[in-house]
């Protein structure tokens, strides 16, 4: 018998996904700075804007997106919490996370496969919109 709620699946499925993500930055960007020349024992210092100077634009999209992970998603598992806190996380919630979750994964495979922008924009929609219905549908339950 499962003692939790549903909509906690889909929250460490993207947890998951997210940390895919942190090592396929890495798979990229270090092969990405060793073609640039770049004596990563020794640099000391610096920021993404300076390594973005220095490597080519597609090596830096999966930071992008991994950054990008790192933005509305948080909004996600805050509303997911509150949906599981509140008895609500089962059923329609579930499936609207999961579905969330599905997005945000097709947008990332966007941005570092193809970076095309404006599809990229169409799935980010999408996702919103999953996300604007669970906030609703916390908000129900909590005002």
């Amino acid at each position: 018998m499962d003692t939790h709620s549903a909509i906690l699946a889909p929250v460490v499925a993207l947890i998951c996904w997210s940390l895919v993500m942190w090592v396929w930055i890495y798979a990229t960007r270090l092969p990405a700075m060793r073609r640039a020349r770049i004596d990563t024992w020794n640099l000391v210092g610096g920021s993404g804007a300076d390594l973005r100077a220095r490597i080519e634009p597609r090596s830096q999209w999966p930071a992008d997106n991994y950054n990008h992970l790192m933005e509305q998603p948080t909004l996600f598992y805050a509303v997911a919490l509150v949906l599981a806190i509140t008895g609500q996380g089962d059923g329609l919630n579930a499936t609207i996370a999961w579905a969330y979750v599905g997005l945000r994964v097709l947008h990332s495979l966007v941005q570092v496969l193809s970076n095309r922008v404006l599809v990229r924009f169409a799935i980010f929609s999408l996702a919103t919109l999953a996300l604007i219905a669970l906030a609703v549908h916390a908000a129900m339950v909590v005002f």
